[in-house]
């Protein structure tokens, strides 16, 4: 994962977004869609139709990054609103691109036993 400044917000544009669209077409979803600057170094997610992929929008000192994730299997788990956007944690995103319910991560317990 690319480190990442204090204060960076993380979104998940709900619903679904074209997968062709690039730099262009995801800056002006998130300026028109969702009222934010997307130069304001904030990671902005958004999902294909098919759930299988997801591209995040960043920018950083140096300019516009776009990050794409394709799973061979399965698909991203996605919240169920259709618009807007949800903030989530780097934990929570971390989650999300290993193909999991970033939702409700569940935390291991360990007992003295199971470590030897």
């Amino acid at each position: 994962m690319i480190p990442l400044p204090s204060g960076t917000r993380i979104w998940l544009v709900a619903g679904v977004t074209d997968m062709l669209k690039s730099f262009n077409g995801l800056g002006e979803l998130v300026q028109h869609a969702l009222d934010e600057n997307p130069f304001s170094g904030h990671l902005f997610i958004f999902r294909g139709p098919k759930g299988d992929t997801v591209k995040i929008l960043w920018t950083d000192a140096d300019g516009l990054c776009l990050f794409t994730k394709r799973l061979e299997e399965g698909q991203f788990i996605w919240p169920a609103v259709r618009e807007g956007k949800i903030a989530i944690t780097r934990t929570q995103l971390g989650i999300l691109l290993d193909k999991l319910d970033w939702r409700q991560p569940k935390t291991a317990r360990f007992n003295s036993l199971t470590m030897l």
